[in-house]
């Protein structure tokens, strides 16, 4: 009988934490804990809620009838450290003592603590800590790094857990390995990433706080001049420019509505602002595909679309008419975090890749 490897995946988010528990490939539960804006007031950091979201697991894992003895490997969602590589790598102090201290952190966002979650976990257990494919991915060529100002250089920030996980899926039903193959893959989600995948590595990304298309509630790329003289109107201040531009822009700036699903509907009733702003926002969706097909000169093995926007088959089929030209079109709704980031531990135990060190 094959010797099980259970591995817990966790990934925090801004206002969930989501706990998995999978033998080997195939999941035995998952959970999504929902965290009230009262619940998280307390504390002053992002970082101050580590012990408050490892007890959620760690409850999940008890109630479920799992002891710290049944694991083989604990896995979190890796958050905005320095740049690095994609891959599957070992958590050890040097990471720990760089999320402490704060310095290499490129933003203040709750994945940052799943590593540091895992860590506590797995350390009493005796087993490996990892994290995957980080939000901090950095394998852009250099031509992609300059952004027209040298003291405003572009930033590698992406959704590259669930665009990596895809792609392997996507290379699966090519029927070639994913270091073969070239695609333009899309995460639709609050953020929008569109990225080059060239021969497995992501050589260039927008960076959905910065740049990019306009999604439910971010603005995306914005009219440099114009936004310059909103900064200097004197009319907001800091905290107010960065929640319109994140929190409050893109579909919601414009209908007062961030989910798509329901301004979709408005647009099927008639609602032609609706419909127009929907219409813009895939427009601009293919626009960033366009761009990222450029990168790679036009050799595009398959467009890869992903994210909780893609479950509207409506967007799915806009898309496709914007940029059949390049040829295949596939389709993975949602986000599996979970999944993704206990196929990437498998990866390394099965050395199908080799384990990262983080340095």
């Amino acid at each position: 009988m094959m010797q099980r490897r259970l591995i817990l995946a966790i990934n925090p988010g801004g206002t969930s934490t989501k706990a998995g528990l999978y033998d080997s490939d195939d999941l035995i539960f998952e959970e999504n804990v929902h965290h009230n804006p009262s619940e998280l007031e307390p504390f002053s950091s992002t970082f101050d809620q580590m012990d408050f979201r490892r007890d959620i697991v760690m409850e999940i894992l008890t109630e479920k009838g799992y002891k710290l003895e049944d694991l083989s490997a604990v896995v979190g969602r890796g958050g905005t450290f320095k740049p690095l590589a994609s891959g599957t790598y070992r958590v050890n102090k040097k990471l720990l003592d760089d999320i402490k201290e704060g310095s290499t952190l490129q933003a203040d966002h709750p994945s940052n603590l799943g590593a540091l979650i895992a860590w506590g976990i797995a350390e009493k257990a005796g087993i490996p800590a990892y994290f995957v494919d980080p939000v901090c991915v950095d394998e852009m060529i250099d031509e992609a790094r300059l952004s027209g100002h040298p003291i405003l250089p572009r930033v590698s920030l992406s959704h590259a857990l669930n665009i990596r996980m895809v792609a392997y899926k996507a290379a699966e039903i090519l029927g070639k390995p994913m270091n073969q193959l070239n695609m333009v893959v899309m995460h639709l989600g609050s953020g929008i990433s569109v990225n080059a995948l060239r021969k497995g590595k992501m050589i260039d990304t927008n960076n959905a706080n910065d740049d990019g298309p306009f999604s439910s509630t971010r603005t995306g790329g914005l009219p440099m001049t114009g936004l310059m003289k909103l900064c200097l109107s004197g009319k907001y201040n800091a905290g107010e420019l960065k929640k319109m531009l994140l929190k409050k822009g893109g579909v919601f700036a414009y209908l007062q509505e961030e989910h798509v699903g329901k301004v979709r509907e408005r647009a099927k009733a008639g609602d032609k602002k609706a419909d127009l702003v929907l219409r813009a926002m895939v427009y601009q969706m293919a626009k960033e595909a366009g761009g990222m097909a450029a990168a790679l000169c036009g050799d595009v093995d398959a467009v890869v679309i992903t994210g909780g926007i893609a479950y509207n088959p409506w967007i799915t089929d806009l898309l496709e008419e914007h940029l059949s030209y390049l040829g295949k079109m596939l389709v993975f709704p949602g986000e599996a975090e979970l999944e993704a980031l206990t196929r990437g531990v498998l990866r390394v135990m099965e050395k199908i890749e080799e384990e990262r060190e983080y340095k």
